[in-house]
């Protein structure tokens, strides 16, 4: 079993491998390295260690992350094959080779999804949670189905018939729907009809039980009440299909308009071609093969499903109701220092920088922040980048109360914010009337980077108090996404980030950045260098190390850059949550290279890197960085993004001795890759006890939070037992 503890453990020995490792050899497929990642989030789902309902949440995340997989990279991929494109990949294979490998896994993981959804429904009814069907309704059942049929769901129905005189309907992506074959029961006349599932309901309805909880399926409780929708008909057969189509936005770069150019670009979106479609096992062939010709789809884009349809749906049972299947409750920090200035965070932020760890501290931080700027008489100006918001973001709100104050407000809102750009859109609209400035950026580049900047006039100078973040400005998703918030108000980096501001909306070149990187014009170059710098230490016989962690690596120079750090001996410990196009542990390429995946209760987001400067890891004289960037080429040469250095000692400390001593310390929720891009599980020491980096930071205060209560007391990496 693979070695996950990689702050002790040495490095394995490296492996012979066949092939030209020159060549494309040398890389793993991208597709397959998320479809992998996604095989371990699913595989959490039979991890007994973990609640049965968070169990059942991870086979919806799994549905869920398969779905966009299909609607945007399959799409994307599919539309190259359909034109005849057969540039391979950086590993070597077509469009076409792709799509064949993809079709075969993601066929094997859909299976696995029913599979554990089947034993996980046995394990809930043991529990006291009932899934139905219709033919688990009794009849004291009927007189509150049929009510809420009537009350909550008729009223938004529109079945409809299939004929000459009512065509096939439009289907949406994500659209499910009720295939009907019925027969009039005074003439025995056919009728073909179609029955759209409304997205609006919810998918299951909870129905009522002396004691636990029973669910009815939404297409159980309509096929229980068709006949009060097709009255005088019976049933002759059905079946149930669910539809993906392509999802990836086309917009002209030299838009006008930008906004109303996305709008149109998210109507297209609606309208894409279908990429994949599910359909109930041994659904009648007349039925199959009307759905096929009108959508159209063809055979091999079929997926036929013995089970539920819309896995990604089951969401909707994880429910408070049942708190002991679900992971212990936590409540996130507020950081000791703020605490001590009563919740001043200008004032926290004055005392000296301060890095906040989500969600183990609270992203209220953050809001407060921005709201304490809109009503402070002395803020003069706001600088605010959006890229993913609530729908009613108190962010958002704050920089409207700012504007309507009077102050100047700026807001970079990006439009390309996959699957939030009509939310965005809606944002900016809001922002404009309240009087702020709203900037869309670039047209070939997306804004990535997470900055705010607050002006403050003390005294007769201006102060900039600036934050940047690795993760969004998003008060849900911080709740489970693991990222930092860096706050400081060191002028050099107010001055840094004033600067990306002007680039993006202004587009002036930024010269003379201090303590920042950005891509597109910066941070790779850096990158490398720090890597060469890195190698350099190695060849002079200094120690030499590398720790980084992200949720993918894929872009080739930087690649290549790490292959070559490592044959000249510098050791290379990665965490890389998702996709890893690197193969680690083979001889002649990378036997100073190791990569593991962290899998738990939240998603690792943060993105990080530390280089040992000449002294390993860890140490107080290393360099290191927290970044908005994966190393993929889309962030490196095609976003906006920031690479920000950290020079205060306690915030240096709290990123190498905790967070990523942490992570690199983690086994209980750990995967360490082999040389063939597979992940495999860490064991669990003999004794039962691994180390949890989650629970650690559940259970111990970050270091440069801590305020008057000091930071003395702050625990090595260790944390309590189940």
């Amino acid at each position: 079993m693979p070695q996950a503890d990689f702050l002790t453990a040495p490095f394995v020995p490296a492996v012979e491998v066949d092939g030209d490792l020159t060549g494309p050899a040398r890389f793993f497929n991208r597709e397959l390295s998320w479809l992998g990642f996604n095989w371990r989030v699913l595989e959490e789902a039979e991890n007994p260690r973990v609640p049965m309902l968070e169990r059942l949440r991870f086979v919806s995340i799994s549905a869920s992350n398969l779905d966009e997989f299909y609607t945007v990279r399959v799409a994307g991929l599919r539309e190259l094959a359909q034109a005849g494109n057969t540039t391979p990949s950086v590993d070597g294979m077509t469009p076409a080779e792709q799509l064949t490998m993809i079709d075969l896994e993601a066929r094997r993981l859909m299976t696995r999804q029913q599979e554990i959804y089947q034993a996980l429904t046995e394990e809930l009814k043991d529990a006291g949670i009932t899934i139905m069907t219709r033919h688990d309704v009794e009849d004291e059942d009927r007189p509150f189905l049929l009510d809420n049929f009537l009350n909550h769901v008729f009223p938004v129905l529109s079945p409809l018939a299939i004929d000459p005189a009512h065509p096939f309907p439009f289907i949406p992506n994500e659209g499910f729907a009720l295939a009907l074959q019925l027969e009039r029961v005074s003439d025995k006349r056919d009728l073909r009809a179609l029955l759209p599932v409304p997205h609006q309901i919810d998918r299951f309805v909870s129905v009522p039980t002396v004691d636990g909880l029973r669910y009815l399926p939404l297409e159980e409780l309509l096929l229980l009440h068709l006949d009060r929708m097709f009255p005088g008909y019976r049933v002759k057969g059905h079946c149930a299909f669910r539809v993906l189509r392509d999802s990836d936005l086309e917009v002209e770069d030299e838009a006008e308009d930008l906004v109303s150019e996305f709008e149109t670009a998210l109507k297209r979106r609606r309208r894409g071609e279908v990429v994949r479609m599910k359909l109930s096992a041994n659904a009648p062939s007349g039925l199959k093969t009307l759905i096929m010709r009108e959508l159209p789809v063809k055979e091999d884009e079929v997926v036929e499903v013995e089970g539920l349809i819309g896995v990604g749906d089951l969401s909707e049972l994880v429910t408070d109701a049942r708190p002991d299947l679900l992971w212990p409750s936590f409540s996130p920090r507020v950081p000791e220092r703020v605490q001590d200035h009563d919740g001043d965070m200008f004032a926290a932020i004055r005392q000296k920088d301060m890095l906040l760890h989500h969600p183990y501290e609270t992203f209220d931080m953050v809001i407060r922040f921005l709201q304490r700027a809109a009503r402070d008489p002395d803020v003069v100006a706001i600088k605010q980048t959006l890229y993913r918001t609530s729908r009613n973001s108190p962010i958002v709100e704050a920089l409207c109360e700012a504007a309507e104050d009077g102050k100047s407000v700026t807001a970079l809102v990006e439009l390309k914010a996959r699957f939030d750009e009509a939310a965005n859109i809606r944002q900016s609209r809001r922002l404009e009337r309240a009087g702020a400035h709203v900037v869309y950026g670039f047209t070939q580049y997306k804004t990535h980077a997470k900055i705010s900047v607050v002006v403050r006039r003390e005294g007769d100078k201006l102060v900039t108090y600036t934050h940047f973040g690795t993760g969004n400005y998003h008060p849900i998703t911080a709740r489970i996404y693991t990222d930092l918030s860096l706050f400081t108000c060191d002028a050099r980096l107010g001055r840094d980030a004033t600067k990306v501001f002007n680039y993006v909306g202004g587009y002036a070149q930024p010269e003379g950045l201090e303590n920042l990187a950005i891509s597109p014009a910066t941070l790779k170059q850096s990158l490398l260098d720090m890597i060469g710098a890195e190698a350099e230490h190695a060849r002079n016989g200094k120690p030499a190390e590398i720790w980084a962690k992200m949720n993918s690596i894929i872009e080739e120079d930087v690649i290549d850059a790490l292959y070559a750090a490592s044959q000249d001996g510098v050791k290379i410990s990665l965490v890389i949550r998702g996709i890893c196009g690197l193969r680690p542990g083979i001889k002649g390429l990378s036997e100073n290279i190791r990569v593991k995946s962290i899998v738990g209760r939240f998603l690792e987001h943060s993105r990080i890197v530390c280089f040992g400067n000449g002294r390993g890891l860890p140490s107080k004289k290393a360099r290191v960085f927290m970044s908005s960037a994966d190393w993929m080429g889309r962030n490196l040469t095609r976003r906006v993004e920031t690479l920000v250095e950290i020079t205060n000692a306690t915030v240096k400390a709290q990123i190498v001795d905790q967070i990523m001593a942490a992570n690199m310390a983690d086994v209980a929720q750990s995967w360490v890759m082999g040389p063939d891009g597979r992940f495999e599980r860490a064991e669990w020491p003999e004794d039962g006890f691994a180390f949890n980096c989650h629970r650690f930071f559940m259970e111990n205060p970050s270091l440069s939070g801590r305020g008057s209560a000091g930071a003395s007391d702050v625990p090595q990496l260790t944390h309590e037992r189940d």
